[in-house]
C-alpha cells in the first residue's frame, strides 16, 4: 500500500497565511494579539518549545512576553504572575508551559488563568465547554489532532475512531471533539483488555501515549488514518507511539514524528491568541 504522510509543518503554514491576514486586521485597528508565556524550571524541551511558538507567533504578528523562573520559584510567585497578566487588559491569551518544577500544584496554578485568557484550552471552564457543547477554547493538541484528520479531505463522521491515551490535555479531549464531529469513539487507556483488537477496529486511530512503538503494523485496520501525538525521545531521537515505517504499509494516511502533530499544535495556539483577541476588539 504505501501511506501518504501527513506533513504538519505545510498545513501549519497554510494555516499561518489565514491567521497573518486576521492579524494584519487587528493591526489596522490598533490591537496588536500578545501573548503571555511562563516559563518555570530548567526543562530544556520546554525551553525549545516557548522558542518555537515565539518563532511563530513573531511570523505572524504577534507579541509574546515570557516570564521565565528558575526551578525553586514557588507556587504562589506564579499566581501572583498569573494575577497581573490576568488584570492586564493588554494581555490576550496566557499560557503556563509544562511541566512545572515537582513543588508547584499545576492544577491550581492552571485553574488561576481566566477562561477568555486561557489560549491553551485546559482551564477546567473550557474543558466544561467542550464537554457540553458550547463556545469555549479547545485545547490546542486536540483542535491540531482533528484539522491534520480533515486536511486528508475524510470526514470523520461515522467513522470508528480509536483515541488512545487519557490524558486531560490531549486523550480525554481528543475524543470529546472527535466526538462533537459525529465521529464514533472508543476511548482506550492503560488498562483496556486486548488492545490490538480494539485499534484493529479504527478507521481513525490517535495515539496519544509517550510509548515508542506501542502500535504495531498488526494493530492497524488497512487503509486507517493514524494520528501519533506521542512523543518521546530515545538517544537524541524522537519516536512516535506508531511503529512508523511499517504502518505505512497499513495505513493510507500518517503523520510523521517529528513533523506532524506539533507544527500543528503550535498553530492551533496562535489561532486561539488571535480568537482571544478578536474577541477583546469586538467588546
Amino acid at each position: 500500500m504505501g501511506a501518504t504522510v501527513i506533513d504538519g509543518k505545510a498545513l501549519a503554514d497554510r494555516y499561518a497565511a489565514q491567521l497573518k491576514a486576521r492579524v494584519d486586521r487587528l493591526l489596522e485597528k490598533g490591537i496588536q494579539p500578545r501573548l503571555a508565556v511562563i516559563l518555570a524550571g530548567d526543562n530544556p524541551a520546554s525551553e525549545v518549545y516557548v522558542r518555537l511558538k515565539q518563532k511563530r507567533a513573531a511570523e505572524l504578528g504577534i507579541k509574546t512576553d515570557a516570564y521565565v523562573y528558575d526551578s525553586g520559584v514557588s507556587e504562589q510567585t506564579l499566581i501572583d504572575c498569573l494575577a497581573k497578566l490576568n488584570a492586564d487588559s493588554g494581555v490576550h491569551g496566557i499560557l503556563v508551559q509544562l511541566p512545572l518544577p515537582e513543588q508547584i500544584d499545576a492544577q491550581s496554578v492552571l485553574a488561576q488563568v481566566l477562561p477568555e485568557k486561557d489560549v491553551d484550552g485546559i482551564h477546567p471552564f473550557n474543558a466544561g465547554a467542550l464537554m457540553c457543547d458550547e463556545a469555549g477554547f479547545v485545547a490546542c493538541t486536540p483542535k491540531a489532532v482533528l484539522a491534520l484528520i480533515q486536511s486528508t479531505g475524510e470526514s470523520v463522521e461515522g467513522k470508528n475512531t480509536v483515541v488512545v491515551g487519557r490524558s486531560r490535555m490531549v486523550g480525554k479531549p481528543a475524543a470529546l471533539l472527535l466526538l462533537q464531529n459525529d465521529a464514533t469513539v472508543t476511548l482506550c487507556h492503560s488498562k483496556t483488555r486486548d488492545l490490538a483488537s480494539v485499534t484493529k477496529t479504527a478507521d481513525i486511530l490517535v495515539c496519544a501515549v509517550g510509548r515508542p512503538g506501542l502500535i504495531t503494523a498488526d494493530m492497524i485496520k488497512p487503509g486507517a488514518t493514524i494520528i501519533d501525538v506521542g512523543t518521546t525521545k530515545v538517544e537524541g531521537k524522537w519516536y512516535g507511539d506508531v511503529e512508523f515505517t511499517p504502518a505505512c504499509e497499513v495505513a493510507s494516511y500518517i503523520t510523521p514524528v517529528p513533523g506532524g502533530v506539533g507544527p500543528m499544535t503550535i498553530i492551533m495556539l496562535m489561532e486561539n491568541t488571535v480568537e482571544a483577541a478578536e474577541k477583546k476588539a469586538h467588546g
